[in-house]
């Protein structure tokens, strides 16, 4: 039997582990709301990690309802909601989070990935699999693009586009979703540079030509240790890639006088001073709960961001029997019901629902319709490709 007694039972919103910042609310020091440039209310909080539920969009635990959300790409480019899928890593600007309802109003949404590439090699033992000279780790909540088959083993020689967490400790991406990009015009790759010379760097084990690109186009402060985003040709020359352009990599916060992040230790210098995806936390006068931070923790962490910094005023160490399963969350009508295969669609992903462990809510296995309203909880299966259902529950 599923132990009802677990945190994401209890709670509305749960996590994919290493999902990154929770949210981080402004109190607006001219009290809040307005209107910025073009009408668009002035956004309160701001959220970071990978998409692990639907009905609108749910990041870490919170519910964005993004009907009128503007969506782009990392370079601008205006995009649809359609490309938020399970694992894509998004930045989303909101309203204020309302931590009762875990709620909130989606104003604008960014999504992008980590690399685009081929697969090099594949290591099914380790669990990972080597993409444009990085190491990419799969693990349990990784999502696979359903176009994808043979799991890990079948990702050998494809071109892929990867979301990921990057541990700078492990100099590892930490997959969270991966999706065919077969064609892609252009690769690319967001890292640190290392090996600095006058025509080249590397990132990982890919060294990359930047002889085309004048130093006025390179991003401020270009040196051993920057994190920067390049976009690649498809062909190496001499073994090198060839970068079309190179960004800066940083995934910038503004100022928030409330800010809370939860996540993934992925840098770690000392247990007042880490990294959870890329953003600086200083937690020297913080009170530490359940410590000491290390590499690789999972943890909660409230205090202000000022100049790109989370200022700690309390950390907690996050411990496997205290917080939420790291699962799946659903909502909407489901379509194409299959009783004979116990399946079913919601938002785009097959649902099986064939574990005898399933319970029904506010309703029964024999009202579950095309059309139907509900509410699906779950995990991946074991190809990644689709999602095993716990709970499900008829709404409305």
């Amino acid at each position: 039997m599923i132990d009802l007694s677990l945190g994401w039972m209890r709670r509305a919103g749960f996590v994919v582990a290493g999902a990154a910042v929770m949210a981080a609310t402004l109190v607006a020091g001219c009290g809040g709301g307005g209107s910025g440039a073009g009408g668009i209310a002035q956004p309160a909080a701001f959220t970071t990690g990978p998409v692990n539920g639907f009905g609108s969009i749910i990041v870490n635990g919170v519910r964005f309802d993004d009907s009128t959300a503007e969506v782009e790409d990392e370079d601008g480019n205006r995009g649809s909601s359609l490309k938020l899928k399970l694992g894509t890593m998004v930045e989303i600007e909101s309203d204020k989070v309302d931590d009762n309802l875990h709620r909130a109003k989606a104003l604008r949404i960014r999504f992008g990935s980590e690399i685009v590439g081929p697969v090099d090699s594949v290591d099914s033992t380790a669990n990972t699999f080597v993409a444009l000279g990085q190491v990419v780790e799969v693990r349990p909540t990784t999502v696979f693009d359903d176009s994808l088959t043979g799991g890990l083993a079948g990702l050998a020689g494809q071109v892929v586009e990867v979301h990921a967490l990057f541990d700078v400790a492990s100099g590892h991406y930490i997959a969270t979703r991966i999706e065919s990009a077969t064609g892609a015009a252009l690769f690319k790759l967001r890292g640190l540079v290392s090996a600095l010379g006058a025509t080249t760097f590397k990132i990982g084990d890919a060294t990359i030509s930047f002889a085309n690109i004048a130093a006025a186009d390179l991003p401020a402060g270009f040196a051993d240790g920057s994190r920067v985003r390049v976009r690649l040709q498809t062909t190496q020359v001499n073994g090198q890639w060839v970068a079309v352009s190179i960004r800066s990599g940083v995934r910038k916060v503004e100022d928030h006088d409330d800010a809370r992040l939860r996540g993934t230790v992925t840098a770690w210098t000392s247990a007042t001073a880490f990294e959870v995806n890329g953003i600086p936390v200083d937690a020297s006068t913080a009170r530490i709960d359940n410590g000491p931070v290390a590499p690789g923790s999972d943890v909660e962490v409230v205090g202000a961001a000022k100049a790109g910094t989370i200022i700690a005023t309390r950390v907690k160490v996050l411990r496997a029997d205290d917080d939420e399963v790291r699962g799946i969350e659903l909502h909407g009508a489901v379509s194409e019901v299959d009783t004979n295969a116990n399946t079913f669609l919601l938002r785009g992903l097959k649902v099986n629902y064939t574990d005898s462990t399933v319970i029904f809510r506010n309703g029964a296995e024999a009202q579950l319709l095309n059309g139907a309203s509900v509410e699906v909880k779950g995990v991946l299966s074991a190809d990644r490709t689709s999602l095993t259902a716990l709970i499900i529950d008829f709404e409305g």
